[in-house]
């Protein structure tokens, strides 16, 4: 019975994912703060934070794969994206080491790259990091120590760049950067199949027609996204006014609205 590790259990990327990943021959070890809710009996349940290394010994245990999804979300303080997503990962990471688990997935994001430009040119999964707050600069640093575990212990760490995991397209910059949650679940699946991938940078997103990064790295892992933004784009449009993918400051750099707001300024 494989066994997966799936921290920050009760967040939204994590709910979509939870009966995705089910399947007859593996269990879903749940970490979070919180309480998961409707917890099946392919699931376990630990309950603490990923910054506590005794807790993370305990919910390594007998763990085959770890899918990191756990930490702050959103844009905070200094102090609080450093503990709960740099030094949280690194304990992820750590017990990971410990326990001899040498496969871990790691939940990086657009923001970690938010200033790169829009181009005509798909943005490569490892496109220099371009931060465009600190939540951003805090993904930058869970790849780099991602980098360091890869390199150091041989261990095969993916990083997923994810852009907008919703269950449906919700704005114009969304019809370039939406993830579906089945898109979402085939990457997941992706990662942890791949034989012996070592350090990668992933694109999270799905094939978009407007799309504005790349997949060929995901497709190397063999990641082939089924959905497409496009199927909401009359709505959106509709809503919002044809796309100036050139003008709009939303538009024209990878982390949209982010790159617009002050630092510390939560979104």
């Amino acid at each position: 019975m494989e066994r997966i590790l799936l921290t920050g259990a009760t967040g939204s990327v994590a709910t979509f994912l939870r009966p995705r990943l089910a399947r007859p021959d593996r269990v879903v070890r749940l970490l979070d703060l919180r309480p998961p809710e409707n917890v099946t009996a392919a699931e376990e349940v630990v309950l603490g934070s990923i910054t506590d290394p005794q807790l993370m010994s305990e919910a390594t245990r007998d763990v085959a794969a770890i899918v990191h999804l756990g930490g702050r979300s959103r844009e905070s303080d200094a102090r609080d994206v450093i503990e709960a997503n740099i030094y949280g990962t690194y304990q992820v990471l750590e017990a990971a080491r410990v326990a001899g688990i040498s496969r871990v997935v790691l939940a990086s994001s657009n923001h970690a790259v938010g200033y790169q430009p829009r181009s005509g040119d798909l943005l490569a999964g490892e496109s220099p990091v371009r931060p465009d707050s600190l939540y951003g600069w805090s993904k930058a640093a869970v790849e780099a120590c991602g980098r360091l575990y890869a390199d150091q212990y041989a261990m095969d760490v993916l990083c997923l760049r994810i852009g907008s995991c919703f269950a449906e397209p919700f704005d114009l910059r969304s019809l370039a950067m939406w993830l579906s949650p089945d898109d979402c679940a085939r990457l997941i699946e992706a990662c942890l199949a791949v034989p012996r991938p070592g350090f990668r940078i992933i694109w999270g997103i799905s094939r978009n027609t407007r799309r504005w990064c790349s997949l060929a790295e995901g497709e190397a892992i063999g990641f082939h996204p089924k959905d497409d933004a496009e199927a909401y784009a009359p709505a959106l449009i509709a809503r919002f006014g044809e796309p100036d993918w050139t003008a709009d400051p939303v538009l024209n750099r990878i982390g949209g609205v982010w790159c617009a707001a002050p630092l510390g300024v939560p979104f």
